[in-house]
């Protein structure tokens, strides 16, 4: 497709309280994937539902100062703001307890959402916010309700036991664009019963859900993206991470869908989209929580 110089990027899912060590961060997938795709210069807007209590009304006045669309984020007077406890390991990488039920859990349908479903160049989602029924069926009917020509970029993103082969199904069945880690493959073959090495998974998941491309992210070995006739590989820029006091890898893995949204929607080769994206990924890895500032040699595609 042709996008236009602004395109309509949504987050749609969870947002919420990262609980770090160091402080709680602005967080959630979606989120962290608006924010990045705006500072690449898209129209960022999540969508998504916060608590009618003050760490809610912090999320919305931090998307106001993040410059994101937070219209589209309800808010729930029954169920408090989701917060996530993350703790870190010698190398920054995170575990997460997310907590439950929270307000995200509840994301309202409407025709307000439909209108927006119509406009939207590309949406990430992933398969945390669909762990209960009402945010389940607010998701997939968004999706429904896109061009076909919109882009669909199911981040898989697996967490604790929020997850089962029905809804992965469901996710992949919606996309045009998975992205998933080397952790996250062998469990989508097993819980789909595809057999096969690396390549041989990538190639049935193509194929089985008529996929457009995926993404494969390695962490600091870098990525591969795939299509049914094409194939990019990276080997990322780990010797490059300099970690500053307080630095994590929070956030790194939704920069990378962010400049591959953008990156498609651009028409750029896959080559190029990897490069960058691994690029911006192992910026944010340098940095504290899944926002920072991004610097302008990493916002200004080709």
């Amino acid at each position: 497709m042709e996008a236009s110089n602004r395109p309509l990027i949504i987050g749609l899912g969870e947002v919420l309280w990262d609980l770090l060590p160091g402080g709680k961060q602005f967080g959630g997938a979606p989120a962290n994937f608006a924010y990045h795709a705006k500072a690449m210069g898209a129209e960022g807007v999540v969508v998504s539902c916060v608590g009618d209590d003050d760490l809610g009304r912090e999320i919305l006045d931090r998307l106001d100062g993040l410059g994101l669309g937070r219209e589209y984020v309800a808010v729930d007077p029954k169920h408090p703001t989701g917060t996530v406890s993350v703790e870190l390991d010698a190398d920054g990488k995170p575990d997460y307890i997310i907590h439950e039920p929270v307000a995200w859990d509840f994301i309202p349908k409407g025709p307000a959402l439909d209108e927006l479903a119509a406009k939207t160049d590309a949406v990430g989602f992933g398969s945390l916010a669909q762990r209960e029924g009402v945010s389940r069926a607010t998701i997939q009917h968004f999706l429904a309700a896109t061009r076909p020509d919109c882009l669909r970029i199911f981040d898989i993103n697996l967490r604790q036991h929020f997850y089962n082969r029905d809804t992965i199904t469901a996710g992949l069945e919606a996309a045009s664009v998975l992205k998933l880690n080397d952790e996250e493959l062998p469990v989508v073959a097993e819980l789909l019963s595809i057999e096969g090495d690396e390549s041989a998974v990538l190639a049935t998941l193509i194929e089985q859900f008529s996929l457009r491309l995926i993404a494969l992210t390695k962490g600091a070995q870098g990525s591969v993206l795939a299509t049914a006739d094409e194939r990019s590989e990276h080997p990322g820029f780990a010797a490059e991470v300099s970690k500053s006091d307080g630095a994590d890898t929070v956030g790194a893995g939704d920069s990378f869908t962010a400049v591959l949204a953008m990156g498609l929607l651009r028409g750029l080769e896959l080559d190029t989209i990897n490069e960058r994206a691994n690029r911006t990924a192992c910026y944010v890895c340098g940095q504290a929580g899944a926002t920072p500032e991004m610097p302008a040699e990493l916002t200004e595609l080709a």
